[in-house]
């Protein structure tokens, strides 16, 4: 449909008169009335009666109104969408699963706040990203770190296991008991370390590459692990008790490329995050 024809029938709408009509439409009066003949014809009704005075609306033209301006409203916001789809900075970001999901959500929510421009992809950690959420052991060499929050490490189980009415739990009282590994986690392979080192052991039950994984198998009940504060904020039903000694923790932050340039969107959420971990330094100071 011409969408000139829809201008037409606008203007002798709101006008009630052909002439009128086509002055405010700069065109003759000829293509006016040629314009709303054709329009009927397309539509297959009457939109017009027309009397020596101007014309009267029929119900036709009450119901096309409406749909009329919002179309062409739509139609001229076109440019408008595709100019601000093209102002838009895009950041492919990807983030490892096993951490903090209020964190996380924080993180997004400044950028979001702070860049609003900012249009964010999230992929999964292993999938080509211009940047990665993830634990500082995962940073590789050409890559710089810039630290956001810390997770400490802390013992759970079910609330009907010995070791849950406990305010702390020392290495010692570990000994024997069933205990979930992660292997890749320094703070599973410092525990066990630590017991082996004063001829204590834990009784090894099940193994989990990942912390969701090992925080399943601990509601299933098959024994306590250590697990980090972040993972767990989802695990209600499990108590938590903090290990005597020396502090266990993981530090997540975003990994970026340091030996080339950086895109704008990236640019862009550095110094905001770098001015988010300040803050977050001064108020620990």
């Amino acid at each position: 449909m011409d969408l000139r024809l829809l201008r037409f029938f606008i203007a002798v709408y709101e006008e009630k008169n052909i002439t009128l009509a086509a002055e405010r439409c700069c065109v003759s009066q000829p293509s006016i009335s040629s314009g709303i003949k054709q329009l009927e014809q397309e539509l297959a009704t009457q939109l017009f009666v027309r009397h020596k005075k101007g014309v009267n609306l029929t119900d036709e033209a009450h119901y096309l109104y409406p749909l009329a301006i919002r179309l062409l409203n739509d139609v001229n916001t076109l440019p408008q969408l595709f100019q601000q789809r093209t102002e838009r900075l895009p950041l492919t970001l990807a983030n490892f699963a096993d951490l903090s999901q209020s964190q996380l959500a924080l993180v997004l929510a400044q950028l979001h706040q702070q860049i609003p421009t900012l249009l964010i992809e999230l992929v999964d950690h292993d999938k080509k990203a211009d940047a990665r959420l993830t634990l500082d052991m995962f940073k590789a060499e050409d890559e710089i770190f810039l630290p956001l929050w810390d997770e400490d490490y802390v013992l759970c189980m079910l609330p009907d296991h010995p070791l849950a009415s406990l305010t702390s739990v020392s290495p010692q009282q570990l000994h024997q008991h069933d205990f979930i590994e992660c292997p890749p986690c320094e703070a599973h392979q410092q525990t066990i370390g630590l017991l082996a080192c004063d001829g204590l052991s834990l009784n090894l039950v099940a193994k989990a590459e990942h912390k969701t994984q090992v925080m399943h198998l601990v509601q299933a009940g098959l024994g306590i692990s250590f697990l980090p504060t972040g993972v767990l904020e989802s695990a209600t039903q499990l108590v938590t008790v903090p290990l005597e000694g020396p502090r266990m923790f993981r530090r997540l932050g975003l990994c970026y490329p340091a030996t080339k340039t950086l895109n704008p969107a990236l640019a862009a959420c550095i110094k905001v995050l770098s001015q988010r971990t300040t803050i977050d330094h001064q108020s620990n100071d």
